[in-house]
């Protein structure tokens, strides 16, 4: 699921989105072209730090393609990716960080109802640094993920319809609290443009989410890295 620079190295769950890895030190009042989120605009100093970006919504295929994909979601329709709009903000209260991470997705025109609706997501966190030095900087986290009524219905709902065309049985879905995580985050600057990032996230699937027929697993862990170029 991750595109461009990003390589995912190990994933347990089959269905679900993985979350976006976040770009570290980003220029003062400057723009940035990050391979998660995209091209966006940040303002950071010490206390606070805000972003906006313009992004593409992950993905979902119905079929396995290569490493994509599953055969087992035949019938529930592809999830196609569409344009997001982000809003990220940070506050410092002296070593540690709380964060706000808003994503928009707009409607995929011509799409399927269950399948194409736009989305909204927001997830809350708080954040502190473990260590700091010559090896570079490691963060440990704690997040709550939250999504709207389109959200839950989109990645984790079974409509009538799609009930009919697959394996699963039709199950409704609701607003709020969609999981819980952990991440460990260790940044290694190359150079004043180049860092390298290793983010092992646990993530605690909740409510209608850990309950839907398509996840196999309530528990989703993960371990990446990410090249990031900063200007």
């Amino acid at each position: 699921m991750f595109r461009s620079l990003s390589l995912s190295l190990t994933s347990l769950c089959l269905f679900i989105p993985t979350d976006s890895l976040r770009a570290e030190d980003v220029s003062p009042y400057g723009f940035f072209l990050d391979t998660e989120k995209g091209l966006g605009w940040a303002f950071d100093e010490d206390d606070f730090g805000l972003s906006v970006y313009i992004g593409a919504s992950d993905v979902r295929k119905d079929r396995k393609t290569g490493f994509k994909g599953s055969d087992e979601l035949n019938g529930m329709g592809s999830i196609k990716s569409r344009p997001t709009l982000g809003l990220d903000g940070t506050y410092h209260m002296g070593p540690i960080i709380l964060g706000a991470s808003f994503e928009h997705a707009l409607e995929k025109d011509d799409d399927d109802h269950d399948t194409g609706s736009a989305w909204n997501r927001l997830k809350l966190s708080i954040s502190a640094p473990f260590y700091e030095g010559d090896y570079g900087k490691v963060v440990g986290s704690l997040n709550s993920q939250f999504g709207d009524s389109n959200y839950v219905r989109t990645w984790y709902g079974v409509s009538d319809a799609q009930a009919s065309r697959s394996q699963f049985r039709a199950y409704d879905t609701h607003c709020g609290l969609v999981s819980r995580g952990a991440d460990l985050t260790w940044s290694l600057p190359i150079n004043d443009e180049w860092s390298f990032t290793t983010v092992l996230a646990v993530q605690y699937l909740a409510n209608d989410a850990a309950d839907s027929p398509i996840v196999e697993r309530w528990m989703q862990t993960s371990l990446a890295g990410q090249v990031v170029y900063t200007f």
